[in-house]
């Protein structure tokens, strides 16, 4: 195979397309490293993995998919534009339940947390059936004990979250300030 530019861009990009989930750029590189393919041969220009990242962002710019940040890889994914035609014809996933959001973003908000933090956080009792929906969506995870007695489980988010919501990493959260800052503020006395 030549290494020129186009090439590389052609292998990432098929590479990047064979993945189900987000490819790292160490991930990349590994590839590269296996197939004996030196980024940066003598004499040659030097191109980093991101710059060939980069361009294939530039190639995609105007079409029906992006390549995305997401989770800490890349990834393809549909254009924003298109989005509201395809929700139409695609099935969407199955929807979680207003529990199972309000305890998915209590963990991401607070984590790590346990059971009882979340419970004093949303004010209610946490159902098993809540954990287990956010487990087998794979959208939390175990990540330790907390150091009090009984030693209950702490939770947190996991990679899958980051994929499932479109983010890179927790950072791309909203504030939570930015949540709640164009909601009227009405008190009981204005009625």
């Amino acid at each position: 195979m030549r290494t020129d530019l186009e090439d590389l861009k052609g292998l990432i990009e098929a590479y990047i397309f064979s993945q189900t989930e987000p490819v790292s750029e160490q991930s990349i590189e590994s590839l590269l490293e296996k197939n004996s393919i030196n980024l940066n041969p003598e004499g040659k220009a030097t191109v980093s993995i991101l710059d060939i990242i980069h361009l294939l962002q530039e190639d995609y710019a105007y079409r029906g998919i992006r390549l995305c940040k997401v989770a800490g890889g890349w990834q393809f994914r549909t254009a924003q534009e298109w989005t509201a035609y395809l929700v139409k014809i695609i099935a969407r996933p199955k929807r979680l339940s207003r529990a199972t959001m309000e305890t998915l973003a209590v963990v991401a908000y607070h984590q790590p947390c346990t059971r009882t933090d979340i419970e004093k956080i949303r004010g209610v009792g946490l159902s098993q059936t809540v954990l287990e929906t956010l487990l087998e969506y794979g959208l939390i995870k175990p990540c330790g004990h907390k150091s009090v007695p009984g030693r209950p489980t702490l939770w947190k988010t996991s990679k899958e979250f980051l994929t499932y919501l479109g983010l890179n990493d927790l950072n791309d959260l909203p504030k939570k300030e930015e949540l709640f800052g164009d909601i009227p503020y009405h008190s009981l006395n204005d009625e």
